[in-house]
């Protein structure tokens, strides 16, 4: 008689000794960590690429992936840091075959970089400049260098430090950095301008 798995309550668990009991055989681990990083893995990729079909592609590659390396798993970093890790080599992997490429968000039901811009009031003619901005801020972000682009959204979307960011793309803390920095003002020249002309016209 084959022997059972041991079962352990893995909502105890760090992300980290999920992986691992996932590794030993337990398919309920995998099922946790898939459902706290689904959302914002997929939203990663929509809000860079602007296009839902391709972005669930390599979503569903970055989690054949996480399973096809769990036999040889260490916790030697954040799971987050690995998980995202392998998101991005995907994404720099797809950037540099289809270059040049159009990543211009279109959907209107995307949100997340809306935060950037302040919040909305009660006045309609208020909450419609916003509503503008908004729509402007998408289409900035869509202009910026891709590496800007990637290090906008780990930082402003899903909270990462500039650390965690640095682990992830594999490069200098201060080059991660300047990164940040430089899309954060890319992006208020950017909204300042096309809002200009915008009024103008």
């Amino acid at each position: 008689m084959a022997l059972a798995i041991p079962q352990l309550p893995t909502h105890e668990h760090s992300d980290e000794q999920l992986m691992l009991c996932y590794a030993k055989g337990d398919s309920k681990a995998f099922e946790q960590l898939y459902l706290k990083h689904k959302g914002a893995l997929y939203r990663y990729f929509v809000r860079q690429l602007g296009d839902k079909q391709l972005a669930e592609d390599l979503y569903q590659e970055t989690w054949g992936r996480v399973i096809r390396a769990a036999a040889n798993y260490e916790a030697s970093a954040k799971f987050t840091t690995w998980l995202y890790r392998i998101a991005h080599n995907l994404l720099i992997d797809h950037v540099r075959a289809v270059k040049p490429v159009d990543l211009v968000a279109t959907d209107e039901d995307e949100t997340g970089a809306d935060t950037f811009v302040a919040g909305e009031q009660d006045k309609p003619d208020v909450q419609w400049q916003e509503a503008q901005k908004s729509l402007l801020l998408k289409t900035c972000i869509a202009l910026l260098p891709q590496v800007q682009k990637e290090a906008f959204i780990l930082n402003i979307e899903m909270g990462f430090t500039a650390a965690i960011i640095s682990d992830i793309a594999g490069v200098t803390l201060e080059a991660t950095k300047s990164r940040i920095r430089y899309a954060y003002q890319s992006l208020k020249d950017c909204v300042s301008a096309k809002w200009q002309e915008a009024s103008h016209e």
